[in-house]
């Protein structure tokens, strides 16, 4: 029988967070279980992606999107931590949720609130926020993924109005988003775009057959000479600076969902362990096991100081971006090292779908790629070591 979560805490973590902080994750963590987590099996095996329509409203009304959002521009006016946790608690039952959790909070509320007008605020804003529309973040392209600055989607001015010809893939809610937010090159620089759903020329497509996130709608967005108003551009985008302030939000929410994971592997492998019996004994009373769960448990606890750190940081505004990235990068190794052992530790029950660890082990692939590939916030961590960057050859 499935033991209630209690959540992994070696060194006493709930003494640093506010009461606010613990109320939110706690919110987060009881929708998650009791809504979400007795339909993620079904959805991963069947590659049916849950039905966001029905449950965003549902986290909408708890605060779990746009809670990073001021509470006058309808967010929640929360710190970065509380950002994590929900992360957290989302990825810790499936990365599906945890990326539209970051999606519609860090890539579509966020840049709504930062770089929009006062009319796109009003139409999109908080909507996104109480759940009622869902958005999507399309920069990723079929021939551009981490470098940015290359993407080869274009907006040309066209009387009042914009045209706008691209094509971008491996979108998260692509194929049922009320509008996305697409970054096109201009005349004057990478600038962000609304599109909303039905606007002539823009199609919305999913894509199946995914061995990863199956749970989730991942899709791509077709723009064929797709005529937008002029009202459409974000007015405040100025180039790849503004992108990449986006992806900053994603990537930190990353951070604590790769917690989440690893929590989840370790505590389904401990429980496991302690009533897997075999040659008389629960496998937790042999030496090799132990090991293994005290390196989960060692790498978890270093993950949750390094990204309580990081948080605080965000929240003094006293951070850099590299700082995110060291995290990204030391959280996602994390994620993927305790989900592989965790399913070793299952053996032969380790590739049921009935347990977590080799779902986790699916999704950890896409997180381990999307918002900066880990060689990428190598290179980022590299460049600000060394003062030298190594993101391009000349041949």
């Amino acid at each position: 029988m499935a033991l209630q979560f209690q959540g992994v805490d070696y060194y006493n973590m709930d003494n640093l967070l506010t009461e606010d902080e613990k109320m939110t994750r706690n919110l987060a963590r009881d929708f998650m279980e009791k809504e979400v987590k007795p339909l993620v099996i079904d959805a991963f095996h069947q590659e049916e992606p849950l039905d966001m329509a029905e449950l965003a409203p549902k986290m909408g009304k708890l605060g779990m999107i746009g809670s990073i959002i001021p509470r006058e521009e309808g967010g929640g006016g929360t710190g970065y931590l509380s950002y994590g946790m929900i992360s957290q608690e989302a990825d810790r039952v499936d990365s599906a949720m945890g990326s539209f959790v970051r999606v519609q909070t860090g890539l579509v509320a966020y840049p709504l609130w930062r770089y929009g007008s006062a009319e796109q605020k009003r139409r999109w804003l908080l909507p996104v926020i109480q759940g009622e529309k869902i958005g999507c973040f399309g920069l990723t392209e079929p021939n551009h993924g981490s470098d940015v600055a290359g993407i080869e989607t274009t907006a040309r001015k066209d009387g009042n109005g914009w045209i706008v010809k691209g094509t971008k893939q491996w979108i998260s809610e692509a194929s049922i988003a009320d509008f996305a937010i697409v970054w096109a090159n201009t005349d004057e620089g990478l600038r962000g775009f609304v599109v909303e759903r039905g606007t002539a020329g823009f199609s919305q497509n999913a894509i199946t057959r995914k061995g990863s996130m199956r749970a989730g709608d991942v899709g791509e967005l077709v723009l064929d000479d797709c005529r937008l108003p002029a009202e459409s551009i974000l007015p405040g985008t100025t180039g790849i600076s503004s992108a990449l302030s986006c992806l900053n939000q994603a990537r930190y929410s990353i951070t604590w969902g790769a917690i989440g994971i690893a929590m989840d592997c370790y505590e389904t492998a401990l429980n496991y362990a302690k009533e897997r019996e075999q040659f008389g004994s629960p496998i937790a009373a042999f030496q090799l096991v132990q090991e293994k769960l005290a390196e989960m448990l060692i790498e978890i606890t270093k993950a949750q100081l390094l990204t309580y750190r990081l948080s605080r940081m965000i929240d003094e505004g006293a951070f850099r971006h590299q700082q995110i990235s060291m995290a990204k990068k030391n959280n996602m190794l994390l994620a993927r090292m305790c989900a592989r052992t965790a399913r070793e530790m299952l053996g032969a029950n380790g590739i049921s779908l009935e347990f977590s660890p080799i779902r986790h082990m699916a999704n950890i692939e896409s997180l381990y790629t999307y918002e900066g590939t880990n060689d990428i916030h190598t290179l980022i961590l590299g460049q600000d070591i060394t003062g030298i960057p190594a993101f391009e050859r000349t041949l």
